[in-house]
C-alpha cells in the first residue's frame, strides 16, 4: 500500500488549488477561516460557482455530467477546498441525494432532478430522523399513503438540517405496516414548497437555527416521486449513508481548523504554555492518523480492492477530533470567546490581527455546537458497538 501522491495526482491538486483561490469570493474566506456566520446566498454561491465548472457533484461519473473523478482526486479537492477557506458543500443535493437518484431513479427522474442538483440551484434538505426515531431509524412513523398516483403523507420529522432553505426534501416514510420495521419504508421525493408542509426552526445553544421540525399534513406527493419500489426505501437509505464512507471524518476540515488552534493561541497569549502546547501536539498526531486512516480506504478504492469497512471508526475518531478543536479554539481565546451578539462581531469589537481578519469570533458558541457531533450520524455509543460486532463477530 503507497499513501504518497503520484506526479499526476500532485499536478491535479495544484490545477485544483489554484482555480479555488481564482474563485472563491474573498468574502466567503474570511468568514469561513474566521468562524464568521455563513448565510444561504455564502453557501449557495459557492455552489453555483462550483456548478458553472461542473464540479458541484465531484463525485459523480461522467456518464451523470460529474468529472469522473476516482477516490484521490475527490479527496484532494475536498482538500483544497477546506483549506482555502471554502463553505464545506452541502452535502444533501451532490453527495447524498443524487447518487440514489442515479442508481435507483428512473431516467425521467435522472433529467428532471439531476441537473438543478448539479447547477446548485436546488436546495436538497434530508428527511430522515423523527422525534422517536433516531439512531433507531427503522422505527419511523411518518406515514405515505397511495391513493390514485399520488401518496398523502403526515407526519413529522427533526433536526432537519438547514431545512429553512430546502426547496426539495428526500423523505423516508412508512407505507407498510406489515412483517419488519425496514420493510415497510420508501423513499419519496417531496417539493418543500407543498401545500401542507410547515417548518419550524429550532434555536441552538449557539444562537443559530441551524435545524428544524418539518411537519406534513395531507401532502400531496406525486407517485412518480417515488424512488425505486415502495417499501425498498431500507435498501436505498443504506446505500446513501455508505457512498461517502470517508466523508463523515471530516479530515479536512480538522486540518485547516487545527492552523485555526495555532493563530489563536499564538494570538491570544498561551502558545509559550507548554502544557497547552502539548494539547495541540496531541490533537495534531491525532489529526494526522486521521487521515492515514482515510488515505487508507482511498488506496484501496483506487486499486479496486474491496475498501476497508470502517465508516463507524472514521465517524468516531473524526466526531471526537472536532470536538476537541472546538474546545482548544474557546480556551485559547479565553473571555474573547464568549458573546455570541452577531451585531457586536460584526463591528468589530473583538479587535483585529494584521490583514484585517477578526480576531476572535464567538467561540463558545462554536464549542456548543460542536457538542452534537458525536450524536448525529449515528450517536458514538451506537458506532461502537457496531465497530466491535463486526470485529468480534
Amino acid at each position: 500500500m503507497d499513501l504518497a501522491f503520484t506526479p499526476e495526482e500532485l499536478a491535479f491538486r495544484d490545477e485544483v488549488r489554484q482555480w479555488v483561490r481564482a474563485h472563491l469570493p474573498q468574502a466567503i474566506a474570511d468568514k469561513v477561516h474566521n468562524a464568521q456566520r455563513l448565510t444561504r446566498e455564502d453557501m449557495q454561491g459557492w455552489a453555483r460557482i462550483l456548478g458553472k465548472k461542473g464540479w458541484l457533484g465531484y463525485g459523480w461519473p461522467k456518464e451523470f455530467g460529474g468529472p469522473g473523478w476516482n477516490a484521490i482526486q475527490k479527496h484532494l479537492f475536498e482538500e483544497e477546498c477546506a483549506m482555502a477557506g471554502a463553505p464545506r458543500i452541502v452535502p444533501f443535493g451532490p453527495v447524498m441525494v443524487a447518487p440514489v437518484i442515479m442508481a435507483f431513479g428512473s431516467p425521467e427522474q435522472h433529467k428532471r432532478f439531476l441537473p438543478g442538483i448539479a447547477s446548485g440551484e436546488v436546495w436538497w434538505s434530508q428527511g430522515y430522523s423523527e422525534p422517536g426515531a433516531g439512531s433507531d431509524l427503522a422505527s419511523l412513523k411518518t406515514r405515505a399513503e397511495r391513493v390514485g398516483d399520488k401518496y398523502i403523507v403526515n407526519g413529522q420529522k427533526t433536526w432537519t438540517t438547514l431545512g429553512q432553505y430546502g426547496d426539495w426534501m428526500f423523505n423516508l416514510v412508512r407505507t407498510s405496516t406489515e412483517g419488519k420495521q425496514q420493510a415497510g419504508i420508501s423513499f419519496l421525493l417531496l417539493d418543500m414548497k407543498s401545500p401542507g408542509v410547515t417548518v419550524r426552526p429550532i434555536k441552538l445553544l449557539d444562537g443559530e437555527c441551524e435545524v428544524n421540525e418539518v411537519f406534513f399534513d395531507n401532502v400531496e406527493v406525486p407517485a412518480d416521486q417515488l424512488i425505486g419500489e415502495e417499501n425498498k426505501g431500507w435498501t436505498y437509505a443504506k446505500y446513501l449513508l455508505a457512498h461517502e464512507r470517508t466523508n463523515i471524518a471530516d479530515v479536512n476540515r480538522a486540518k485547516r481548523e487545527l492552523e485555526h488552534v495555532k493563530r489563536l493561541a499564538q494570538q491570544n497569549g498561551v502558545w509559550d504554555d507548554m502544557r497547552f502546547r502539548d494539547q495541540i501536539a496531541l490533537l495534531e498526531v491525532d489529526v494526522i492518523a486521521l487521515e492515514m486512516m482515510v488515505l487508507r480506504v482511498l488506496s484501496a478504492e483506487k486499486s479496486g480492492k474491496k475498501s476497508l469497512d470502517v465508516a463507524g471508526l472514521l465517524k468516531i475518531r473524526g466526531s471526537e477530533i472536532q470536538q476537541r478543536y472546538a474546545e482548544l479554539m474557546m480556551l485559547a481565546a479565553g473571555p474573547f470567546s464568549l458573546p455570541f451578539i452577531q451585531e457586536a462581531m460584526d463591528a468589530g469589537w473583538q479587535g483585529h490581527f494584521p490583514g484585517g481578519n477578526v480576531l476572535n469570533a464567538p467561540l463558545a458558541a462554536n464549542y456548543f455546537n460542536m457538542r452534537k457531533t458525536t450524536i448525529y450520524g449515528g450517536s458514538n455509543e451506537v458506532q461502537r458497538n457496531i465497530v466491535a460486532q463486526t470485529v468480534l463477530g
